[in-house]
């Protein structure tokens, strides 16, 4: 398996939507990100009436015997809540403990950075050990999962005027950084079929705690959710079968497959069958990231050059709050402000994957 291969797919379906352009606070078409594999707390989702998911699975096949394993995990985003302090009376320090007096603003300005009100991420990801297929049949896992809620703070100093500016001033903000408690729930299962066939079961369910009313956003669920979840399968001693062109004495029980807001896929180099993605994102099997690619703009690499050409044209204004919104979007700008000509010149006019069209029946 090439595992490098695959972790770039997977990184890519972990952040598409997370980091799509524009990639800064002020832009409309971020007011609302999150668009990919969230599974919402049961409660928000059944007062949706389940138009908004609490619940994913994955269902494949893998040809094995006896001594077939099976290792699962399950990667997410969950979200992280950035608010920005302006402290009352500006303060040397302040006791260990203990936070200052201060009032939330959209923004705050300190030493010719702006910070910002925005949302952070962090990586969690879920696994169940090797387990033995035969096994999954009689004995299928329930694993629930847990993270703690964290809350942060982050002090911001003004420079002290003094030649150099590095010597620490006042406090003059703060940045606060909170995520609630996630709980959830990874059922593994796995039952016999014909002529050495498993059909594998994944289920992924959000069981956090999360009350209620009239007035709940989604921005509040959202608090409380697992975002971008997919969940990646290998084998070992067996060998998945591909639901989108599996063979002809399969093609039933292929179908048969229920997968609930997602799709699994092979991954990995093209004839490898140990590894299967179960992306949020429609895909094909063996997926790859673009050898033309620079570097990540967490859009499959499906419209780099639009991308790059939209962030080189970003005023300055525009790219300053970009870097400072989040450091995956920082490197990204540098990354595209010092691409060479040559190298952006191989993201236009690659042609892939042509066939020649069918001839017309007279």
């Amino acid at each position: 398996m090439n595992l490098r291969a695959v972790e770039q797919i997977a990184k890519a379906v972990l952040y598409e939507g997370y980091m799509l352009y524009p990639y800064r606070p002020s832009s409309v078409k971020n007011q609302q990100r999150w668009n990919f594999g969230v599974l919402c707390p049961r409660s928000y989702s059944e007062a949706q009436n389940g138009s908004e998911a609490w619940t994913m699975q994955t269902e494949c096949l893998v040809e094995g015997s006896f001594r077939t394993g099976l290792k699962v995990r399950v990667r997410f985003l969950q979200l992280v809540a950035r608010s920005v302090g302006e402290l009352s009376t500006p303060v040397n320090k302040w006791p260990p403990g203990e936070t200052p007096e201060f009032r939330l603003v959209d923004k705050l300005a300190v030493n010719d950075r702006v910070y910002q009100t925005w949302q952070e991420a962090v990586e969690r990801e879920v696994s169940v050990p090797l387990c033995n297929m035969e096994a999954l049949g009689h004995s299928p896992i329930t694993q629930a999962f847990s993270f703690a809620a964290e809350r942060h703070s982050e002090s911001l100093r003004e420079c002290d005027g003094k030649p150099g500016g590095e010597s620490p001033g006042m406090i003059v903000g703060i940045l606060v950084r909170e995520r609630s408690a996630l709980f959830g729930e990874l059922d593994v299962a796995g039952a016999r079929q014909d002529n050495g066939v498993f059909k594998v079961t994944v289920r992924i369910r959000n069981t956090t705690p999360f009350e209620i009313s009239n007035e709940t956003k989604r921005e509040e669920a959202l608090l409380s959710s697992l975002v971008s979840a997919h969940t990646i399968l290998g084998v070992q001693d067996g060998r998945f079968v591909s639901l989108l062109a599996p063979p002809e004495q399969m093609s039933e029980l292929a179908a048969s497959c229920k997968n609930v807001g997602t799709w699994p896929v092979l991954v990995g180099e093209e004839g490898e069958c140990d590894t299967v993605l179960s992306s949020p994102i429609i895909l094909y099997d063996y997926p790859q990231i673009a050898p033309e690619s620079a570097g990540d703009l967490f859009d499959g690499t499906e419209i780099d050059e639009i991308l790059s050409l939209r962030i080189m044209t970003l005023t300055d204004d525009e790219k300053r709050e970009m870097s400072q919104s989040d450091e995956r979007a920082r490197q990204m700008l540098e990354r595209t402000e010092t691409m060479p000509v040559e190298q952006f010149m191989k993201l236009h006019g690659v042609l892939r994957g042509l066939r020649p069209l069918k001839e017309e029946t007279q």
